[in-house]
């Protein structure tokens, strides 16, 4: 098993899955309320700026729904892996 699908196998451990027909992963967060939900996407976004990696996402109410992936390779990469961890850090997940 290469350093990679280690990494990715611990993040599906950490409640992130594989998105089915693509080679991406998925998490949905649930916070307290729609100003906790937010603050983590400013959060998160933040990071995904200052990394040039952005997730796909979508926010209703207490819940975000976050995709990654890296469309320029096609698939995961090193740098979906970093992001999931830092909004994992930053959910207190």
């Amino acid at each position: 098993m290469t350093e990679q699908n280690h990494q990715i196998e611990a993040l599906l451990y950490a409640g992130w899955s594989r998105v089915q027909g693509r080679d991406a992963i998925q998490k949905t967060y649930v916070f307290e309320d729609f100003v906790a939900a937010f603050g983590f996407m400013t959060q998160a976004a933040i990071w995904s700026e200052k990394w040039n990696h952005h997730p796909e996402w979508s926010n209703i109410y207490n819940r975000v729904q976050v995709v990654l992936t890296t469309h320029d390779i096609g698939g995961l990469s090193d740098l979906d892996i970093k992001l999931a961890r830092k909004m994992d850090d930053l959910a207190g997940s």
